[in-house]
Order: C-alpha cells, then sequence, then structure tokens
C-alpha cells in the first residue's frame, strides 16, 4: 500500500513533471487532464503576475512557452503563489530559445526582487544612538541586520531604463543597450517598493553588510572600489535610510 507522500508525489509528477506517465495506481486517469490546464494556468499567472516587463519584452507567446517549460523542472517548493518563480531569472539565463536577449534574466532578477520587497515582514528600524554602546575598538567586528525588503543588482544593462520604459501609460519604449549598466537597490518603503542607483562604492559597502560582512570587511570592500570612501557619511546614510533593524558583533576570530 501506498504511503500519503508517495501518492502525493505520483500527483505531483503526474501534473507537472513533463512527460510523466501516469501510474493508475498511484494516480487515477480521469480528470487528471482538467486539474493538469488548472494547476498550469495559475502557476503561469503567478509568473505572469510577478515578471510583467519580462512578458512585455518577449510577448504572450515566448512567455507562456518558457513559463511551462520552467514549470515542468521547477515545480513550486512552497504553498504560496507568491513564493513562486525566485528561479526564473536563472532558468532565462540558460533558456536557449531566450539567449539572443542577454539583458532578460537581469530585467527578471530586477522584478524578482521587487516582488520579494513587497511581500518582506514589517520591521522597526534603529535609531543612530544604537551605536553609542559600541566601544571603539569593537566596530571593525560591527555587523547589521537590514530591512528585510532590502536588495541589491548589480547589472551590465541598463535595467532601470528597461523597467521604467515598460510600465502602463509610458509612450516611448525604446532603450539604448549601449547606455551601461548599474548598481541598484531595491527596498519597500511604506506601501511602494523603490530602486534606486547607487555608486559602486556604496554598492559594495551595503550589499557586503547586508550579506552579513563586518563592516571591517565591508569597507575593505568599497575602498576597493573607490579609496576615498567616506565611511562615517556612508553610516550615517544608512541610518538616514532606516536601513538597519539590528546590530550584532562577530565573534573575535
Amino acid at each position: 500500500m501506498l504511503s500519503l507522500s508517495e501518492i502525493q508525489r505520483g500527483f505531483r509528477d503526474a501534473l507537472l513533471a513533463k512527460g510523466t506517465a501516469l501510474d493508475r495506481h498511484v494516480v487515477p486517469a480521469e480528470g487528471i487532464d482538467i486539474h493538469r490546464n488548472t494547476v498550469l494556468v495559475s502557476l503561469k499567472t503567478a509568473l505572469r503576475d510577478t515578471f510583467p516587463v519580462v512578458w512585455q519584452l518577449v510577448g504572450e507567446g515566448f512567455f507562456l512557452y518558457a513559463a511551462e517549460e520552467f514549470i515542468h523542472t521547477h515545480p513550486p517548493a512552497r504553498p504560496r503563489l507568491a513564493d513562486y518563480g525566485g528561479e526564473f531569472p536563472a532558468f532565462l539565463a540558460d533558456f536557449p530559445p531566450g539567449r539572443s536577449l542577454a539583458y532578460l534574466p537581469d530585467v527578471a532578477r530586477l522584478e524578482w526582487l521587487m516582488a520579494r520587497a513587497i511581500g518582506a515582514e514589517d520591521t522597526i528600524p534603529l535609531r543612530p544612538d544604537a551605536l553609542t554602546g559600541i566601544a571603539a575598538g569593537e566596530t571593525p567586528r560591527l555587523t547589521f541586520h537590514f530591512d528585510p525588503s532590502i536588495a541589491y543588482l548589480e547589472s551590465p544593462w541598463p535595467v532601470d531604463a528597461i523597467w521604467r520604459a515598460n510600465q502602463p501609460g509610458v509612450a516611448d519604449a525604446s532603450v539604448s543597450l549601449d547606455g551601461g549598466g548599474g548598481f541598484f537597490e531595491i527596498r519597500r518603503h511604506e506601501d511602494l517598493v523603490e530602486m534606486r542607483a547607487l555608486t559602486g562604492a556604496a554598492f559594495a559597502f551595503r550589499e557586503a553588510l547586508s550579506g552579513g560582512a563586518t563592516l571591517e570587511t565591508a569597507t575593505e570592500a568599497a575602498r576597493d572600489a573607490h579609496p576615498a570612501f567616506p565611511l562615517a557619511e556612508a553610516l550615517r546614510d544608512l541610518f538616514r535610510d532606516v536601513a538597519i533593524c539590528g546590530l550584532a558583533l562577530a565573534e573575535k576570530p
């Protein structure tokens, strides 16, 4: 007798795994096509809602074809549709029909980070005086917990201009791909998702800190990008931007 988990896996594979033969002992054939179509439509709709600019750039036919191929190879791992699609940008980077659109994966990465920002939990930002209790000799070991909606994206393509040009109501959707890329911070502020360009040094500093690096390591990364990186000003900016929600000290080596 099959276990519940075996039955569930069989049903999932019958719905989503491309070319999977049905085992009549695991999944009854009657009505399976109806269920499969319902699931595929739901997942394609979720992907379209998360990646509307990608849809706009490639058109309905290409997007639905790519989405179905993605669904077959990357079935949902969580029950919430809002959590689905995180692997789609990487999938597009390796998707043979889309290889001529070299900028497309980074546009998808931008849209995923925006969707992630919308669903991030609310936190209480720290005030600058949270640093007053840290001894001067301990500051190099400081680590920072960022607002969970904040993420960083570096791209060689003008993904910000591409995204803005493909918003509803924009008359001129032309963008020069020769304009170069940039360094971007994405976050939610109140009920809106914001994207802004950063300098290379500021990006290196904030991205390193957001990934758990110590203040010392993040400062070194920033000064690799710009030797005159102003650390005190950068710290003030973090608190001004209400980006920090927690502090800790890394263990001594």
